[in-house]
């Protein structure tokens, strides 16, 4: 205590410059808008970075078990590609036709890959960051998905990062249906479970069983036709009783998300703009 109280004393005069450097600092910072502004777009560029480091360090810690997953899958998914494509072309009596379905759903899709920076479960309105941002091309409201589904909405964008909205959010809603029988419904997340969703408003009279799979409508230009979402793992009736509401198990597992692909549609903001257009005409009625 007394070689502390020594060092004070013989220091004193630099501890309360460096005191009264920091109390100048704060100050200036705090009540000025443009060095606040540049204070806090250093800060969120060092956090965004030492996020980034992190999320490699942890990434390549993984990286055996992730490589033996993604092989387990992919074998998988080459099996179930190759006995669908056989028994299409079967049906058909073309062996072409998987291949024009594909390039025809797919058309004028632009996927591009991106990392997960920082992500959440366990939050009501969960938000995800991704290493991309408008210098790649993403806009808000681009559709973001992962290996096996859908995984949510690009919300804010900046130069070389993005803010999505996922699934796990409660201001998130999608038009889904079920591929057997066409029927759709809206899709959202009650805040409890992150491995399931609810689909709402499925009409009484709809014929569906549990297991079937649950795909994008194609209902807006975020994403298109088809892409998968998850499958019914309960069915329920609506708070009203004049629908169902089916309990979804969804494809992605989003305690696990690493990396993802933003959909970019080439007509995207031809059809935004008309969509709006046709908001702002109604409203003027």
């Amino acid at each position: 205590m007394r070689a502390l109280l020594e060092f004070i004393a013989k220091f004193y005069h630099w501890l309360v410059f460096v005191a009264l450097e920091v109390a100048a600092t704060m100050l200036i910072f705090r009540f000025n808008n443009y060095q606040g502004s540049v204070w806090l777009t250093t800060a969120n560029t060092v956090v965004g970075t030492l996020d980034s480091w992190e999320r490699e360090a942890i990434r390549f810690v993984h990286l055996g078990q992730t490589n033996t997953e993604l092989t387990r899958r992919n074998l998988r998914l080459e099996q179930n590609v190759a006995f669908l494509r056989a028994r299409l072309d079967s049906l058909t009596h073309d062996s072409t036709v998987s291949e024009r379905l594909h390039s025809q759903r797919m058309e004028g899709v632009d996927m591009l890959q991106a990392r997960v920076i920082t992500n959440s479960v366990l939050r009501r309105n969960n938000l995800i960051t991704i290493n991309v941002g408008a210098a790649d091309g993403v806009e808000p409201e681009q559709g973001v998905v992962g290996g096996t589904g859908i995984v949510g909405i690009v919300y804010m964008v900046s130069e070389h990062y993005s803010i999505v909205m996922p699934l796990l959010n409660s201001h998130f809603s999608m038009s889904c249906c079920l591929r057997d029988s066409g029927y759709f419904g809206q899709l959202k997340w009650d805040g409890k479970d992150p491995f399931f969703a609810i689909l709402d408003d499925i009409p009484r009279h709809a014929r569906f069983k549990i297991g079937d799979i649950v795909e994008t409508s194609g209902f807006s230009s975020i994403f298109p036709k088809g892409l998968f979402v998850g499958r019914v793992s309960a069915i329920e009736n609506s708070d009203d009783g004049l629908s169902y509401r089916l309990r979804i198990h969804l494809g992605i597992n989003f305690s696990r998300l690493d990396d993802v692909c933003v959909v970019r549609q080439a007509f995207q903001p031809e059809l935004r703009q008309l969509e709006e257009q046709a908001d702002s005409a109604m409203a003027a009625q």
